[in-house]
């Protein structure tokens, strides 16, 4: 796979930005919502757009909550609603990590998310000693009113994995299947090494119940992460196509973006490894057009920051630079890691918390696609969306 010269971009749209703005405007905010980022978009099959994100006064904070914003005129104005989301489980106050939502049928929406243990609310989310995380559970909630009021929580059983984190869009394939991504871990004070892994729960009766996790990426040696795994449904039942921000562990440094083509029909797990993109960055939420292109929108943290909506004609062999659109430039601040490659895990989890753009959220439109991303200081960030047409000479 390669980036590839302007002589290859002939077969693809010219993308333009013709509309952008705020979901959510944290710059005036109360101090408990000065923090918002980890979004996700929804379309809802009424013309509906429905929003989420993760908020609090910092980030990882053990009072971190959700919210849910509402637009009913495309995306050019946003209402948060009034819905707040009980933080406990079993009895147990916690936070929530991720608000990826669903509409498994007209007028019905899941909500997933993560839920973290904040029993003791002195301990923070990760150990940087034992590279562990505090207990957490994926847990799902219902609305039938679009987002206006949700149902108790219920949880998905991940049996046999800890430090289960949901990492990106809900899957929805036209038989009605759905499939929830997310990652796992190690728990807080667990002292073997840690054994990194993306996964999906697969549910065939609209989130009723879900099969065991279904394993989409492990490096067979642990010497790779594949984190924070963003996914689109192919237009063939069970078949996806997946990104992921890869870091090599021995090493100690960022990989290129690297891709997966699947299927959930392929047994347990994927049948193949994620292979290079050759697209420098981080987190890379993807899509595919009718035609069968692929859009990546792709955060990298180099210097400047910037938030980059690429496109490939031939399935991700390759991504003409002149067919791509930088859609937001950043100067990012208290960042340890920026331009380096020795980094520390431990090293990423502090900047993680300081980190003020990022989180990309890509949908697709009728003539283009609905971006979605957070980015502000390190004390007060907003939720963005971008409206990015394709113009077809």
């Amino acid at each position: 796979m390669q980036l590839s010269s302007s002589q290859d971009a002939g077969s693809l749209p010219r993308l333009e930005m013709v509309a952008e703005g705020l979901i959510f405007d944290a710059r005036h905010a109360e101090v408990e919502e000065a923090t918002n980022y980890n979004g996700s978009l929804l379309p809802l099959a009424s013309g509906v757009l429905l929003a989420g994100w993760q908020c609090g006064r910092e980030k990882h904070t053990p009072t971190n909550t959700l919210r849910i914003a509402q637009s009913v005129d495309h995306g050019q104005s946003w209402q948060v609603l009034a819905w707040r989301f009980d933080p406990h489980w079993q009895g147990v106050k916690g936070s929530f990590l991720a608000a990826e939502m669903v509409e498994p049928e007209a007028g019905r929406v899941l909500l997933f998310t993560t839920w973290v243990d904040r029993s003791d609310p002195q301990r923070p989310l990760f150990d940087p000693e034992t590279e562990g995380l505090l207990p957490t559970r994926i847990l799902y909630a219902e609305s039938r009113d679009e987002g206006h009021s949700w149902s108790e929580w219920r949880e998905v059983s991940t049996p046999g994995l800890t430090g289960c984190a949901v990492t990106g869009p809900v899957l929805r394939w036209a038989d009605g299947t759905l499939a929830c991504a997310f990652e796992s871990f190690k728990e807080y004070d667990d002292p073997r090494p840690v054994e990194p892994a993306a996964w999906l729960v697969v549910s065939r009766d609209g989130g009723e119940s879900f099969d065991a996790p279904w394993l989409v990426a492990r490096h067979p040696q642990d010497a790779h992460y594949y984190w924070d795994q963003r996914l689109v449904a192919a237009a063939e039942p069970g078949a996806f196509l997946a990104m992921f921000w890869t870091h090599n562990r021995v090493q100690q440094r960022d990989l290129n973006v690297h891709m997966l083509q699947a299927s959930i029909r392929e047994g347990t797990g994927a049948a193949s490894a994620p292979v290079d993109t050759c697209l420098p960055g981080q987190i890379a939420a993807c899509g595919l057009t009718e035609g069968g292109q692929v859009a990546v929108l792709v955060v990298d943290r180099g210097s400047p920051g910037t938030l980059t909506l690429w496109q490939s004609a031939d399935g991700g062999a390759s991504w003409p630079e002149d067919a791509r659109l930088v859609v937001y430039v950043h100067e990012e601040r208290a960042a340890l890691t920026q331009g380096r490659e020795d980094i520390d895990y431990a090293e990423y989890w502090e900047d993680m918390a300081k980190w003020s753009f990022g989180h990309p959220v890509l949908r697709r439109r009728p003539d283009g696609w609905l971006l979605a991303w957070y980015a502000g200081s390190p004390d007060r960030m907003s939720i963005h969306w971008a409206h990015v047409v394709e113009r077809h000479s």
